[in-house]
């Protein structure tokens, strides 16, 4: 498979940069599919970020979102509040305020990457 069957499989919800490097969407299947899509820009050699901590955890090299965990807490707060008799169209829009900024320093080794100084510096967790 080269990389443009790779970003056909992944049905347009990725982009190739002219670097060729892969940015991974959010979503239900990309998230199911995490580990196949890490093993195959792995394969290629293709540095990648993805939305989820989770893509970092399984072998990914960078992952940058929003946490997933505060996200459910914060939608529990609006059903809370909903359930208590608040009107769903009074409550505000709350966006995401906690982002994590996930490194994996195995694969970056592996894929021959020199992580910056700086970078690492602004880095929220380091995988080893």
């Amino acid at each position: 498979m080269n990389r443009r069957q790779l970003i056909t499989l992944l049905g347009g919800a990725a982009a190739v940069w002219p670097h060729d490097a892969l940015v991974v969407g959010t979503g239900a299947l990309l998230t199911n599919q995490r580990k196949r899509i890490i093993a195959l820009a792995a394969q290629h050699a293709m540095p990648a970020i993805y939305p989820y901590r989770e893509f970092a955890v399984d072998g990914g090299l960078i992952s940058y979102g929003n946490n997933v965990p505060d996200s459910f807490r914060q939608g529990g707060i609006y059903v809370g509040r909903i359930l208590k008799g608040d009107k769903p169209a009074d409550l505000p829009v709350v966006l995401s305020t906690k982002f994590e900024f996930v490194l994996n320093l195995k694969a970056a080794k592996a894929s021959g990457l020199t992580i910056s100084p700086l970078v690492l510096a602004r880095v929220d967790e380091v995988i080893q």
